[in-house]
């Protein structure tokens, strides 16, 4: 009931972030997996859980320490359901130095942190915000605990009503700082548990957080869907030669170099939509194979860069960076041929410059799949591979890569194209849910009047984040992508059954600034006064729908 509701919304939003942060859970650790289990038996002390405790529900997640994700449902009339999602787990603490012990402390923190700041007089916005007492510092709350907070108090408000219209679902999954894999697990089940349930799904909230360094107005935003992502990456395959003869060979550095010229901030890989730009491409790692130092030109490197989506498809990514590529390679080209001509005649580069080939992945496993026991030898790679946690994901891709190349047969150069690590698709709002969106747009007026805060509506969440696959997924421009994708099927798990809710999904969340770093702070009067109920007003005025 509510007078069992000890405080105001505002105070129980901020007393579950300061609980929610004093958690550590940093992405991969014991203390990830600890923090479920800690979340599901805070919620089972609920009454409403008492009651029902088969709706309180943890998820396994793949990855170490036997992490997990929390689904906790609220039952009312109706089918009609509203989903809150949010990660918990973090970026590691040790940013803060002396004062990691104190990452989990908010109020000792920010007292710490402006100590630091007075005397070092370093970011004086930072201090200015600390010391005013706008803003809430700690590992977490900003990205992003204070969004689970915000929703946990929703849900608690929701179980206090004598008569509750709809249902709602709040879920808290662990490692969306790396790969999504609590999420992903989710959507493998939440189907089902919907449908098994009696539970029409209508809108999904992520409660993610935006930075904003100015004065909010670009962090109290409603985003009606998220970006995308691919990691576009290259193994570019020259021929090998003496130091003392490079025109006999073709240098995989040189060659990588001008793609890498190429495709930095390549305008066909941008996108600009309604409310902003999905940046092009900038390089993230450029390195050559070679194990060690000797006087032979690099025969291999492999390269990658973030590609940034909204509505264009992986398909059409795929298709400008070979265009690119192929520029590339032909620039790369016609300057050996100019450079060599200016040293005499006579002087010529290797015919292996001409024409050099722009491959997917995908075509470069057809070719090697016609060698003897390849599907076998490939699948005990990649489940190698996937077992070694000391090695990133862009690393066991080019080892795939690597193998894939030595098995179909075939002589450098080439340039082979592929995704290397977990996709993020695109979330853009459907088509045919008006009647939502007038519902949201009705909350967002009620909200700023109350609060007298300006709110507003962007087509983006401009983060990665799990919303990515909340939403709903183009399954098949993802099959295409994930043809071209080598760790499809080991190091990334993502099944057919995990199919996506053809729902609206948006994020609403909490606004500061500097995540992942030590001054991470989140703006207190928005994100426990006005966020909840923004949260709660969205949620009702959809689940009173007719």
């Amino acid at each position: 009931m509510l007078e069992k509701i000890s405080g105001s919304f505002e105070a129980r939003a901020r007393y579950f972030a300061e609980l929610l942060v004093g958690w550590p859970s940093v992405t991969g650790s014991a203390e990830e997996a600890r923090f479920a289990d800690r979340l599901k038996d805070e919620l089972a002390h609920w009454e409403i859980f008492r009651a029902n405790p088969a709706d309180l529900v943890r998820i396994p997640a793949p990855g170490l320490h036997d992490r997990a994700s929390v689904m906790a449902l609220v039952r009312g009339r109706g089918s009609a359901t509203v989903i809150l999602v949010g990660h918990f787990d973090t970026v590691p603490v040790d940013d803060y130095g002396d004062l990691a012990h104190l990452a989990g402390k908010p109020e000792a923190l920010r007292k710490a942190l402006i100590a630091r700041l007075e005397a070092s007089g370093a970011d004086p916005q930072a201090l200015e915000d600390l010391a005013s007492g706008r803003f809430l510092p700690g590992r977490g709350m900003l990205d992003m605990k204070s969004g689970i907070a915000a929703g946990l108090a929703v849900l608690e408000r929701f179980a206090a009503e004598q008569e509750r219209v709809g249902n709602l679902l709040v879920i808290a999954c662990p490692d969306e700082e790396e790969n999504s894999s609590g999420m992903r697990s989710v959507m493998e089940i939440l189907p089902d548990f919907l449908a098994e349930n009696g539970l029409d799904a209508r809108l999904t909230i992520n409660l993610d957080a935006i930075c904003d360094n100015e004065d909010g107005a670009a962090g109290r935003v409603v985003a009606m869907g998220c970006i995308g992502k691919l990691l576009l990456s290259a193994l570019v395959v020259g021929k090998e030669a003496h130091a003392c003869y490079p025109l006999d060979g073709v240098n995989a550095a040189y060659l990588a170099a001008e793609l890498a010229a190429e495709m930095e901030y390549a305008p066909e890989l941008g996108e600009i939509s309604p409310n902003g730009l999905a940046s092009p491409p900038t390089v993230l790692g450029l390195k050559d194979l070679k194990p060690g130092y000797n006087v032979t030109i690099p025969s291999r490197v492999w390269a990658f860069w973030n590609v940034l989506l909204h509505q264009r498809k992986g398909v059409e990514m795929m298709a400008a960076a070979k265009g690119i590529a192929a520029r590339a390679a032909k620039r790369a080209a016609e300057r050996m041929r100019d450079r060599a001509s200016r040293l005499g005649a006579g002087v010529v580069p290797t015919p292996s410059w001409q024409d050099i080939p722009i491959l997917t992945y995908e075509a470069l496993r057809t070719k090697a799949e016609q060698s003897s026991n390849f599907v076998e030898d490939f699948a005990a790679l990649a489940s190698a591979l996937a077992a070694r946690d000391d090695l990133d994901l862009p690393t066991r891709s080019r080892e795939l890569v690597e193998f894939v190349w030595n098995r179909s047969g075939l002589q450098g150069p080439a340039i082979v194209l592929c995704v290397g690590s977990m996709p993020y698709p695109a979330i853009v709002w459907p088509d045919g849910f008006s009647h939502i969106e007038d519902a949201i747009d009705r909350a967002i007026a009620a909200v700023t009047a109350a609060h007298g805060e300006t709110i507003a509506k962007h087509a983006f969440f401009p983060a990665i984040a799990d919303m990515s696959f909340a939403g709903p997924i183009d399954r098949d421009d993802l099959r295409a992508v994930a043809a071209d994708t080598p760790l499809w099927g080991s190091s990334i798990r993502w099944p057919e059954s995990a199919a996506s809710l053809h729902i609206p999904t948006i994020n609403v969340g909490p606004w500061g600034r500097d995540y992942h770093h030590w001054l991470e702070r989140t703006h207190d009067s928005y994100t426990f006064r006005v966020l909840p109920d923004l949260v709660q007003a969205i949620a009702k005025g959809v689940l009173e729908l007719t």
